[in-house]
């Protein structure tokens, strides 16, 4: 059957594959456009299956808001190139707004997500892959995804927090990689600090205050002090807020009274 370049153009369009692999398919199904489309899916699909062990190390960040809930995931692919293509960003953000609609916590990918998932790897040609996503809910929500799409935070809140302070914690987040003067918070304050991390923290404390060759009465002062300075170095209320670094303020002291953050997540290529 003789296949028109207007057909085949169609189906290049909806696929982003090359003309002769369009061709080709239409011309196996009779020029069913459907048909080409599963035909295609299914002989690329296992092609791409055979690289689904090359490392996906590089990708974007996406998040979706709606009403008081906020979802961010992340997308993988093998390059940075296809990172940077517009149709996977855009496929990025969908799979975000899909995540909105499901429950808080942790992302499971649906089949619709795989089913976008696997028209990228089809037409991109690598091992793209869904490696995570959160979803939080909160009398209020913000975000921020960094300029590269390498970083990006969701943050919920409730009481009388503003878009701004919502978006500048999320920014604080994003800048605390532990490789300057923020380290990534252990957790929102002293309450939510893992009880491990809490341990070793006291462990050292005292092992240098012992060391130190202070009064043994006073060593419970100084391991507390220790603690106290390890705490706010260590939790987002601790940190001295980023965007307001020459009043040297730690973040609490721009909460508004009766309102509180209750989750944050950090995710980062």
């Amino acid at each position: 059957m003789a296949i028109d370049a207007k057909t085949v153009m169609k189906l290049r369009s909806r696929t982003g594959l090359g003309m002769m692999e369009c061709k080709a398919a239409l011309e196996a199904t009779g020029g069913d456009e459907e048909a080409a489309i599963e035909k295609l899916r299914k002989e690329l699909g296992d092609k791409m299956n055979e690289r689904s062990g090359r490392a996906a190390s590089e990708g974007t960040i996406a998040v979706a808001t709606s009403g008081n809930s906020v979802a961010l995931i992340v997308l993988t692919s093998e390059t940075d190139f296809a990172a940077k293509n517009d149709t996977f960003r855009a496929a990025a953000q969908k799979i975000a707004d899909m995540a909105i609609k499901g429950g808080d916590g942790d992302v499971t990918v649906t089949p619709d997500m795989q089913a976008l998932i696997d028209n990228l790897r089809i037409t991109i040609k690598e091992n793209i892959s869904f490696a995570r996503g959160v979803k939080l809910t909160g009398g209020k929500v913000g975000s921020y995804v960094h300029h590269n799409g390498k970083v990006g935070v969701a943050i919920a809140g409730e009481g009388d927090l503003s878009d701004d302070l919502l978006k500048g914690l999320s920014q604080h987040l994003v800048a605390a990689d532990g490789k300057g003067q923020w380290p990534l918070p252990l957790g929102i304050d002293s309450s939510s600090i893992p009880a491990d991390k809490l341990a070793e923290a006291t462990a050292t404390a005292t092992a240098e205050a012992a060391a130190s060759g202070k009064p043994a009465q006073i060593i419970p002062k100084i391991v507390e002090g220790k603690l106290r300075k390890w705490t706010d170095e260590n939790t987002l209320m601790g940190q001295i807020y980023i965007r307001e670094m020459d009043a040297k303020k730690p973040v609490r002291d721009y909460v508004p009274k009766g309102a509180k953050i209750t989750a944050f997540k950090r995710f980062e290529l």
